[in-house]
Order: C-alpha cells, then sequence, then structure tokens
C-alpha cells in the first residue's frame, strides 16, 4: 500500500462480477455492498478499481456527508 492509502498495482483484481481490472481501493464489504448488491460472499474486504471505487463514491455521497454532519 502506498502513502496515499491506495494499493499497489497488481495486487488484487476488482471484486465486481465482469470486471477483471486491478484495485485501487479495499473497501469494508459491507459498504462496498452499498452499491453492489452482488458481490461474493466470503471475506472482509473488497478491493475495487477505480472505475468500481467512482461509482461507490457517488452511489453513497448523501449517506456519508449525512454521516459526516452526525444526522
Amino acid at each position: 500500500m502506498n502513502s496515499a492509502g491506495e494499493a499497489d498495482e497488481g495486487a488484487d483484481a476488482c471484486l465486481v462480477p465482469g470486471c477483471g481490472q486491478p484495485a485501487a481501493r479495499h473497501l469494508a464489504l459491507s459498504e462496498a455492498r452499498l452499491a453492489f448488491e452482488d458481490l461474493p460472499e466470503g471475506g472482509r474486504r473488497a478491493p475495487l478499481c477505480r472505475v468500481h471505487y467512482r461509482v461507490w463514491k457517488k452511489a453513497t455521497k448523501e449517506r456519508r456527508t449525512l454521516d459526516r454532519l452526525g444526522r
């Protein structure tokens, strides 16, 4: 893992079915399921490629903002 909190290139593949890109970020599996319901079972972390990480960010933006504000 580099200093920016991103995974090293080629460490894991994206967990989203049909995608095989290298993982850019690793999220908790429960967090990743908020945007991707069809993730496989098992494990605690979900490696996501850069494209799917952005999809997750957009899908959970409102919830994360409200969590930060304490509402």
